[in-house]
């Protein structure tokens, strides 16, 4: 009986992966391999922040470094790396939208032009976000009264002394998602398919035959 229930187990994973393939175009499967890969890379190098050695309150943004190679004095910042992780599978999730095949032949919903390029455009800016966060210098943390903010900065080539806004950060992702979707609904039309004559046909006989009963 345990044989039986594995080999049916196995049976049932083998149709589901014969399912997905089935969904899934080349382009789509090249859209999730290299989400996948770029995934793994965000594990292995993470975004880091350093202590500093004047004030142990303040934390100061150290750039990526792989994970089990960090210094003493680092540690992972993880608002910066659930970000990074959105915006990931929301583009992973884009590109899987507009690689798909679209056939007019079933007559259900067919996304407009507009759309893809809402899908585009919000994608391109949540990029842009994650590459030009805000940064601000890491002792108006504590010290100052007001913070002092410095402006967005190239993630890979920020100066020294300085660490990113994470609530700013998180009020630019939401408000592109938000935005995104809202305008995506917004333009979200449905293209009915024209029925050919045998289909007109066969409408017109079950309406007859139902006003017969």
């Amino acid at each position: 009986m345990s044989n039986y229930y594995r080999r049916t187990g196995w049976l049932q994973v083998f149709s589901i992966e014969l399912q997905l393939g089935s969904i899934l175009n080349l382009k789509q499967k090249i859209a999730l391999g290299l989400g996948a890969i770029n995934l793994a890379g965000l594990w292995l190098f993470p975004p880091f922040d350093s202590f500093s050695f004047t004030d142990t309150k303040a934390l100061i943004f150290a750039g990526f470094h792989f994970r089990f190679a960090r210094a003493v004095n680092e540690v992972i910042n993880g608002d910066v790396l659930f970000l990074e992780i959105v915006v990931l599978l929301v583009n992973v999730g884009v590109a899987w939208l507009l690689l798909r095949d679209v056939k007019n032949t079933t007559g259900i919903k067919e996304r407009s032009n507009y759309q893809n390029a809402i899908l585009l455009v919000m994608a391109a800016n949540l990029t842009v976000i994650m590459l030009f966060p805000p940064f601000q210098l890491f002792y108006a943390v504590t010290s100052a009264l007001l913070p002092n903010f410095q402006g967005f900065y190239f993630i890979f080539m920020a100066g020294p002394m300085l660490t990113i806004v994470t609530p700013i950060l998180y009020l630019e992702v939401i408000f592109v998602l938000f935005n995104g979707s809202v305008l995506w609904l917004l333009f979200n039309r449905v293209k009915e398919r024209e029925l050919s004559p045998q289909e007109a046909m066969e409408l017109m006989r079950k309406l007859s035959g139902k006003r017969q009963e």
